[in-house]
């Protein structure tokens, strides 16, 4: 019998796999939030350390367009989507330019309010990128040229509807969602759409207004407005059933039809719905534009999940089940997504904070903080990194020690990847409408 137990112990501990479902390589970061769940927890080993990181080689590199959002890795090369769909792939060690898809529509475009905020994904393969353009299509890219494998329009009418957040890939899928763009000027509808990574053919669509129909709308043919899917993850996935888990932000909300300012629990080819939670004050926080999307669901062990959003609450939900709220804490308005740690760790940016959370016994427990701004935290390596305020602040993840700062310019949306030898980071806001840029490279 102990012997028994021994054995089946051995097959856990060697069968046990991260977030994405899959092993992934020290040597790559091919998503945003580096796996498929968006804990933003990468690699163990990135051979950046508390050691050496204060003592890396900084190298400002420029480029044709601003990332306001944040790149992938595979292999030695970066890949970066600037705010007008260029899709651009970087030798990481040397700044320097391999290939550059531009899209069709890049002339016309370039310079205007038509923009996308989404970061690439790289197929499991590593042989694909999938990227976003600001005019509404996702195109599937040969990762040694940048040659166009496919293409797909997901929205009828992209001057309205944005691809705001970041691509997933997930069970032969790529999942993308749309929203609107700043402003909100109607009409729009945030949906997610999954799409055969193979073939390029649409396989599902689920609209959060409109719920009903179950096809790309023109957004002026719904009755309703706005629901947009916009925080930086998009669609995460839930490791233990591989749901699609997404959050929207203001729209009405009849729990049938219409799902604002709502966590959405779908199944992970989007099909259907299998679960949604929408806070008691729904309604005020629709009329005061406090949208509950601003930021994603963080998700935990045993089915929890964080979520903020504008009115500066930090929940605790039970997704699994009937969805409902669990705790609830003030942390401060969330326009960040939460970084999940072994997952007992939850740490969470705002405009004037970052701030540690345990999470054990069903519950959040508050462990440290600081006054220090962030972007999306991201753990890699032992080391919290939160970009910030002309910086990114590296800290000791359980104490909140600051370890070392690495200068950057001004940030937006983006978060740093850190995989390697390289702490790689975009400058810059899309909202300013410029065509050039800078990635900033940190490198052992």
């Amino acid at each position: 019998m102990k012997r028994a137990l021994l054995l089946a112990a051995l097959l856990v501990t060697v069968c046990y796999l991260p977030a994405s479902g899959s092993a992934t390589s020290v040597q790559s970061w091919p998503l945003f939030g580096y796996d498929t769940a968006r804990t933003n927890q990468g690699p163990a080993s990135t051979g950046i350390t508390a050691a050496n990181v204060g003592h890396l080689r900084h190298l400002r590199i420029h480029l044709d367009g601003t990332v306001d959002s944040s790149p992938v890795y595979w292999g030695g090369t970066l890949f970066v989507t600037t705010t007008y769909g260029r899709t651009e792939a970087i030798d990481a060690r040397t700044g320097r330019v391999k290939w550059r898809f531009v899209p069709p529509a890049y002339a016309h475009v370039a310079g205007s309010a038509q923009i996308t905020n989404a970061s690439p994904a790289i197929d499991p393969s590593g042989k694909y990128v999938y990227a976003a353009a600001s005019d509404g299509r996702i195109r599937k890219l040969d990762a040694a040229n940048g040659h166009v494998v496919w293409t797909v329009r997901i929205t009828r009418d992209p001057t309205r509807e944005k691809i705001t957040s970041s691509l997933n890939v997930s069970r032969g899928l790529v999942i993308a969602t749309t929203g609107g763009y700043i402003g909100d000027a109607p009409p729009y509808q945030g949906h997610v759409v999954t799409i055969g990574a193979a073939s390029g053919r649409i396989a599902h669509v689920w609209n959060s207004l409109c719920a009903d129909r179950h096809t790309i709308i023109l957004p002026s043919s719904c009755h309703s407005s706005d629901s947009a899917i916009w925080s930086r993850n998009g669609a995460a996935v839930d490791p233990a059933n591989g749901n699609l888990v997404v959050a929207t932000g203001n729209a009405p909300y009849d729990g049938k039809t219409d799902f604002g300012d709502s966590v959405i629990v779908l199944t992970p080819n989007a099909s259907r719905i299998v679960g949604h939670w929408a806070p008691s004050n729904q309604a005020h926080l629709n009329s005061s534009d406090l949208d509950l999307g601003s930021t994603s669901p963080g998700l935990l062990p045993g089915g929890y999940a964080v979520q903020g959003g504008k009115d500066g609450v930090l929940r605790l939900l039970q997704l699994h089940g009937r969805p409902h709220l669990v705790q609830s804490l003030s942390v401060g308005a969330l326009f960040s997504v939460p970084a999940i740690y072994q997952g007992r760790w939850v740490f969470v940016a705002t405009s004037g904070s970052t701030q540690a959370f345990r999470f054990g016994g069903g519950r959040l427990h508050p462990a440290w903080s600081n006054h220090t701004d962030g972007t999306s935290p991201v753990e890699a390596g032992g080391l919290l990194y939160v970009a910030g305020n002309g910086a990114i602040h590296v800290y000791t993840p359980t104490n909140g020690h600051l370890v070392a700062t690495l200068p950057t310019g001004a940030v937006h949306w983006q978060s740093p990847i850190v995989v390697d030898g390289v702490v790689a980071m975009p400058e810059g806001n899309a909202n300013d409408h410029a065509t050039s840029g800078v990635l900033d490279l940190f490198r052992a």
